[in-house]
């Protein structure tokens, strides 16, 4: 069973692929779009959409791009957005986050849970830059360690310990870059299970609904790694924060 496969679904019930409630997310896209009635968005490896969905639905005004090389993915991204009444307003495209190219800025960029896709988080701020308009805004959502990672909880995350700081490194680094935090967000402890538990379980739960499918055993498998790797090394220690910022 390929990874995309496994995260589709893993995330069947928790459709943000993060650490974060709707309730928070929500709040979140309210404070990141209150700036202009009319806007753009550019969510840069965007999934299923969940993000740009929810702020188009709750923006009648905005239009919204979406990146990824999900192509199953961008799929679910367009079925939601024709459900929700605003695909029209969202362009999705498949292709690498770090190739894409517009001709117009973003007055709002978004790279939640994806750094990766540019080798960490300030490399991912500044392929973002070139995106923002004037007076625009980044939301970018990242790991940082809550406490000293232990051996098993580097192992779980397949991590080393200088890929992440601590919160205040993490925001000092931001700042060092030249970006202003005007608001943040820092999943709970109780955000972290729900997601966690939510995604072996969906996964579970689709193995013990098709137990003659030829992948059900590899995803029995991988629920069960992940939930070693969670609860037996990097829960409690690995934490999650969104920043909105200025440039």
């Amino acid at each position: 069973m390929d990874r995309q496969t496994i995260s589709r679904l893993a995330h069947a019930h928790h459709p943000i692929a993060a650490p974060i409630t709707d309730e928070s997310v929500a709040r979140l896209l309210a404070r990141a779009t209150e700036h202009t009635d009319a806007g753009r968005a550019l969510d840069l490896g965007c999934g299923e959409g969940g993000w740009l969905v929810r702020a188009l639905t709750a923006r009648p005004h905005w239009q919204a791009v979406g990146v990824d090389l999900d192509a199953a993915a961008l799929t679910r991204a367009r079925q939601t957005a024709e459900a929700l009444g605003v695909e029209r307003r969202l362009g999705l495209h498949h292709q690498k986050a770090e190739e894409f190219s517009s001709r117009e800025p973003f007055d709002l960029v978004l790279n939640i849970g994806a750094t990766h896709a540019f080798g960490g988080l300030l490399p991912t701020l500044a392929a973002a830059r070139e995106h923002l308009a004037p007076g625009g805004l980044v939301m970018v959502g990242d790991g940082f360690w809550e406490r000293e990672p232990t051996r098993a909880a580097l192992d779980g995350l397949g991590a080393t310990r200088d890929e992440f700081a601590d919160l205040a490194t993490t925001t000092d680094r931001v700042i060092a870059e030249g970006w202003t935090p005007v608001y943040g967000y820092v999943s709970s402890l109780q955000e972290w299970d729900d997601y966690e538990f939510s995604w072996t379980g969906s996964l579970a739960q689709w193995a013990l609904d098709h137990p003659d499918h030829p992948d059900a055993a590899a995803a029995r498998e991988a629920v069960d790694r992940h939930r070693a790797e969670w609860l037996h090394g990097y829960r409690g220690t690995l934490g999650f924060v969104t920043l909105l910022l200025r440039g």
